[in-house]
Formats: C-alpha cells, sequence, structure tokens
C-alpha cells in the first residue's frame, strides 16, 4: 500500500493534471480533496486532449475509482457539463467510478453572481478570480449557511433550502442593484441535476479508509498550488481553501499518519494567473511562450504571466508541504534559450532573504537574485530516457534538486502522457 499526495510547488498551472494522469496507472483511487471547478487539469493521451476540472484525472484510466471529496465545492451543473463532454470523448462515467462526497459544499448560480459583482467592486484591487462563485461558496461554509451534497438525496429538502437561499440573494442583490438569478429556471435546473448526481453521492470517508485497510493505493490530486492557499499563499491573492499537503488530509477524511509520500510538481519556469506579486516575471519570457502557444489557461484560456524559475518559492514550497520528490514539468519549454536564469534568493531593501516574505507588499518589493546556466539548445520533446537528456539539462536539474532539497523524480518534456521520464 502506498498513499500519496500531489501538490502543486507555484501558483498553480503547474502540470499536476499530467503527473496525476501518469501515477494513476499503479493508483487504485484518485482523490481530489479541496478547490472547485476554477482548477483546469489538461491530460493529452493518445493524441486526444482531455480537460478536467472536478472530476480527477484518474477517470481517464479504466478500472480506478475517482472521489470528490469533502473538502471540495462542487458546482452540479458545471460537473454534468463535464461528464457529457469526458463521455463524448469515449470516457465512461458511473456511480461505481465515480463518487462524491455527501458532505462537499455546493456551488449555485447566486454564488458566480456574487463573484463577479465582488471582482467589479475591488476594482484594481481585484484578485483576478475566474468567476466561477468558488470564494463566495466557500464563505458560506464557512459562515454554516452553505447547500452540503447531501441535499441532492433529499429533493424536496433541498428545493425548500434554494428557494430561501434564491430569496435572500435577489433581495440583497435588488438592493445592489445586481442581475438578479431566476428562481424557477434555477431551482428546476438544480433538481434535475440531483436527479442524475444523487446516485454517485455516498461517505466517501468510510470509503477511503475501508480502501486502504484493503490494501489499495491511494493518489490524492491537488488543485491549485502551494501560493494560492488560504493560509500560506501570496494573501489576499489566493485561492479559498487548503491547497497544500495539509488539504489533502481534511479534505478527503483520511489522517496524515497513512500518508507515505508527498510528491511537489513545479514547472521548469515560474506561471501564475490573476492578480498579486510575482518576483521573477518577465515580459520577453511570457511573449516567447506565448507565441509558442503555451502558458493559456485551461478554464479561462486567459494568458499567464510566465517568469524564470524561482527557486525561493519552490524551496519554500518543499519545506511546508513535506515533499519527498520533485515532478518538473515544461523542460522543453526552454529549448531554444541561449542563456536560463534561476532565482536563488530575493534581496528585499538591500537584505538578502532565502524565504517569501509573508505580506504581498513585501513580496512586490522584493528583487530577484538570479544566477545564469547554459541553455541546452536542443529539442526536448522526442527523448523518452532521463539518461539520453543532455548535459546542461540535467546540470539545470541538479542545481534545482540543490537549491530546493528535494530530488527530480518525474520529468515532462511534453503535454502528452508518453512524454514524461522516470529520473
Amino acid at each position: 500500500m502506498s498513499n500519496t499526495i500531489v501538490v502543486g510547488a507555484q501558483w498553480g498551472d503547474e502540470g499536476k493534471g499530467k503527473i496525476v494522469d501518469y501515477l494513476t496507472e499503479n493508483t487504485d483511487v484518485v482523490v481530489r480533496a479541496a478547490g472547485g471547478n476554477n482548477a483546469g487539469h489538461t491530460v493529452i493521451s493518445g493524441g486526444t486532449k482531455y480537460i478536467l476540472h472536478l472530476i480527477p484525472s484518474g477517470i481517464l484510466w479504466k478500472g480506478k475509482v475517482c472521489v470528490i471529496g469533502n473538502g471540495v465545492v462542487m458546482d452540479p451543473l458545471g460537473l454534468l457539463d463535464e461528464m457529457a463532454k469526458l463521455r463524448s470523448q469515449g470516457i465512461s462515467i458511473t456511480p461505481e467510478n465515480l463518487l462524491i462526497s455527501e458532505t462537499a459544499h455546493l456551488v449555485m448560480p447566486y454564488h458566480k453572481v456574487l463573484d463577479k459583482a465582488r471582482e467589479i467592486q475591488r476594482g484594481d484591487k481585484k484578485i483576478g478570480t475566474t468567476g466561477r462563485g468558488i470564494g463566495p461558496a466557500y464563505a458560506d461554509k464557512v459562515e454554516r449557511d452553505g447547500l452540503r451534497t447531501i441535499l441532492m438525496t433529499q429533493p424536496e429538502i433541498l428545493e425548500e433550502e434554494l428557494r430561501d437561499r434564491l430569496a435572500r440573494h435577489n433581495k440583497f442583490f435588488a438592493d445592489n442593484s445586481v442581475e438578479l438569478v431566476p428562481v424557477e429556471e434555477t431551482v428546476q435546473k438544480v433538481l434535475d441535476a440531483a436527479k442524475i448526481l444523487a446516485p454517485h453521492i455516498t461517505n466517501t470517508t468510510v470509503y477511503l479508509h475501508e480502501a486502504i485497510k484493503a490494501g489499495k493505493n491511494l493518489l490524492f490530486e491537488g488543485a491549485q498550488g502551494t501560493y494560492l492557499d488560504i493560509d500560506h499563499g501570496t494573501y489576499p491573492f489566493v485561492t479559498s481553501s487548503n491547497t497544500t499537503a495539509g488539504g489533502a488530509c481534511t479534505g478527503s477524511g483520511v489522517p496524515p499518519r497513512m500518508i507515505d509520500k508527498v510528491v511537489a510538481v513545479g514547472k521548469a519556469y515560474t506561471t501564475r494567473v490573476g492578480s498579486g506579486p510575482f518576483v521573477t516575471e518577465n515580459e520577453a519570457i511570457g511573449d516567447m511562450l506565448h507565441n509558442m502557444g503555451r502558458e493559456f489557461g485551461a478554464t479561462t484560456g486567459r494568458a499567464r504571466r510566465c517568469g524564470w524559475l524561482d527557486a525561493v518559492l519552490v524551496r519554500y514550497a518543499v519545506m511546508l508541504n513535506g515533499a519527498d520528490e520533485l515532478a518538473i514539468t515544461n523542460l522543453d519549454g526552454l529549448d531554444g534559450l541561449e542563456e536560463i536564469q534561476i532565482c536563488t534568493a530575493y534581496k528585499l531593501r538591500g537584505k538578502i532573504i532565502h524565504y517569501p516574505p509573508s505580506t504581498s507588499a513585501d513580496l512586490a518589493a522584493c528583487e530577484p537574485v538570479y544566477e545564469s546556466h547554459k541553455g541546452w539548445k536542443q529539442d526536448l520533446s522526442g527523448i523518452t530516457k532521463f539518461s539520453d537528456l543532455p548535459d546542461l539539462a540535467k546540470a539545470y536539474l541538479k542545481r534545482l534538486e540543490e537549491l530546493v532539497g528535494a530530488p527530480v523524480s518525474l520529468l515532462g518534456v511534453g503535454p502528452a502522457r508518453e512524454q514524461t521520464l522516470v529520473a
């Protein structure tokens, strides 16, 4: 038995879906424990591109069970759209291979209206959310005013509770000149979704513990990244859940002592979406990657901000998550460069520091301290063995290992499942 947590070591979009998909071959159960359909995992297998938002990447493998855990906020209408798309691509989704926690919380249409209205209200201080209603849904959960997934198995209670929330929210929207949510249409859509999703809903915590007792391997799929964690990220430019390794435990009901390994995933460079400080941001790197057709969000299509690899961030993420190994993706994105920079430290008001400061204002004031490496100037996308990498690429990875304190175990040299190398 081996239970592994996969987390993002940067601001999300590190390629966790690809790594989870690769690791699923030797896994029995894949668990999503936090976030909502603001996450977007892209997996390319057999020449087909799959985009997943709520459903764990393990759904692409036959004979695996996927679990949406209690820590997730689930948009039932979005989930149905995702299921329909995957089925159109030949993926089987049944109550046997997709389980939904009965204590996960629901994202409702009024949450999306709130999300967008609050972003507008923030003006130039906006967070840069996806507008999917994730923050307001988590806020309702914490305020003990949320709707849990189990209500989808109790349609009469669900309708009563939903009508109550809609009445209250629409009154608030009307008082603040915000668009109203159509009541009857919304109620009918949610009740129709409940009929379809109810067979998938169960006590997933009990299921996971029984699976562990039976000797099955569990893989916990992270959403977003370390620096979007509500507690440990670049607050307030963060998501609304715990995206670090500890969140996999609270968001699934599996205790820490049952976890065997943590794999931190990072790109060979750094990206982020939305607002907030970004010490190594580099417009030239962004232009290069965008011109290659890379670094556009799977959920929103937004162009990601790009920059050099920030080892300060990755080092702190390795420490915070207790990462045993690194999975580095997109190394081939650097193939054409003569010279490659790695940020090894920050300079903050004249002082050298080796960890990210706790406030966004201080992080924005940091200057990167770089060391330079020669580029390998070779197409890596066709390489199938780690040992066949050019020496300069190996040196780049070795230096990263030294800087962050964890070995590279997996390497991505292209988007396809087959373009994953084992170190």
